[in-house]
């Protein structure tokens, strides 16, 4: 049991002094309570434990989640792009159905306006995607994303290609037919070999493969790498002038325009184009890296909201099995509170005591809780490759919360001691 301090005397007994003693006292007597009854105590921990680890695990997954969506975002969309379209989102399957009512379709000669009027100052090429299998003698890749766009891709969004090239502006004028293709379908249709120079078949045609993206994973499930990049201009050859594409776009190197400078330069001139009024809203959308980690934001916020309520009421019932421990607890010790109270002990160190048990109860629980969340959290991430990361925020907040329970929860049976009459509390047996 810890001592109280050389300075208190009995005879001077100073505030602070006096304090000390008896926390000291209370903390003595909680940790030897703990000591003598090792298993009890460490089934009592198991709720907190469980609890604790269980909101540090999923506030990794949360904010890991949040991550890995932004980067394969950035990966996907690039960092000073910007993209118009007829419809870019939609939070409704109404307002979609709206937009494609009221918003015109972006084609050719829309791209070829912004071309002529703002091209000195900004970036752009089409992106015309289509869905077609992709072939290599008896092996097929099912349903690829095959995107028409200009040479000038990779300029404007992060196009990486690990192997090979991306196709040049003298092969897309001149319609060749050649692919840059995603390393999924590098993986299936070429297994242990290289691609570049081969040949793959799509829609009954022969493509050149020339070059293979970086691998990209998955974004919300879906697969970035079943892509095939082939030129604008090969595409319409292949299926007909296209009638509704999106178009991205970035400022140009030197231009001293940001990003919203030239999204804004560019509303303006299909503005013009369309010959819309300064009332009216646009008649077309538009996309930027914000809105979408905005929208990521949103979606993380919101499963944030239900989640970790939900995986903190683990917690809540780690704090009623404390509650129940020390109310049995305070059954067995009552003798020893009325001798403790015989010798002079008051309400409030009686009170003291039982607090500080289930506090430290609470708090050792607490500890252990996040050595085991963090432990969950190596070994899930590494064995499924998963993207988790453990935050401050969440350490904290279950480190408060197991907190709260450990004083919540013994309040009652501290007060239920404290009241406890000595003479009948002697009598116990």
């Amino acid at each position: 049991m810890p001592q109280p301090p050389d300075t208190w005397n009995p005879q001077h007994r100073d505030g602070l002094s006096l304090f000390w003693y008896k926390f000291a006292t209370s903390l003595g007597l909680a940790v030897d309570s703990i000591r003598a009854h090792k298993l009890r105590s460490f089934l009592t921990l198991l709720g907190v434990i469980i609890g604790v680890g269980s909101v540090i695990l999923v506030g990794a997954a949360i904010d890991g989640l949040g991550s890995y969506a932004e980067e394969s975002t950035a990966k996907a969309f690039g960092g000073e792009t910007f993209l118009v379209s007829q419809v870019t989102n939609a939070s409704s399957r109404k307002e979609y159905f709206d937009k494609l009512r009221d918003h015109r379709r972006i084609d050719a000669a829309d791209l070829a306006y912004l071309e002529e009027v703002t091209g000195d100052r900004i970036l752009y090429s089409p992106y015309a995607n289509r869905i077609a299998d992709v072939k290599r003698g008896s092996e097929t890749y099912e349903e690829c994303a095959i995107v028409g766009a200009f040479a000038n891709l990779p300029e404007i969004r992060e196009v990486n290609v690990a192997q090979g090239r991306f196709f040049s502006e003298q092969e897309d004028s001149s319609r060749q037919q050649v692919a840059i293709i995603g390393f999924d379908i590098a993986e299936r249709l070429f297994p242990g070999s290289n691609s570049l120079g081969k040949t793959v078949t799509i829609r009954g045609r022969e493509f050149t493969v020339i070059g293979v993206q970086e691998k990209l994973g998955s974004a919300f499930g879906r697969s970035q790498d079943n892509g095939v990049y082939i030129p604008y201009r090969t595409l319409t050859r292949i299926w007909g002038t296209e009638r509704n594409m999106a178009i991205f776009g970035k400022p140009r190197p030197g231009s001293g325009l940001t990003l919203d400078e030239a999204l804004d330069v560019t509303r303006v001139a299909l503005r013009v184009r369309y010959k819309q009024k300064p009332s009216e809203l646009d008649k077309f959308d538009t996309l930027t890296p914000d809105a979408i980690r905005g929208f990521i934001e949103s979606i993380m916020s919101l499963i944030s909201a239900v989640i970790v309520p939900v995986t903190a009421i683990s917690l809540l019932v780690g704090g009623i099995v404390i509650m129940n421990i020390m109310l049995v607890s305070v059954t067995e010790r009552t003798k020893e509170i009325g001798i403790r109270k015989a010798l002079g002990a008051r309400q409030g160190d009686i009170r003291l005591q039982f607090l500080l048990e289930s506090s430290l109860l609470a708090a050792v629980g607490g500890a252990m809780g996040i050595l085991v969340g963090v432990a969950l959290t190596f070994v899930i991430g590494k064995a499924f490759e998963l993207t988790m990361s453990i935050t401050a925020f969440y350490v904290a907040l279950s480190l408060g919360v197991s907190s709260v329970v450990g004083i919540v929860s013994g309040l009652y049976p501290a007060m239920r001691a404290a009241r406890l009459d000595p003479v009948e509390a002697l009598r116990a047996e």
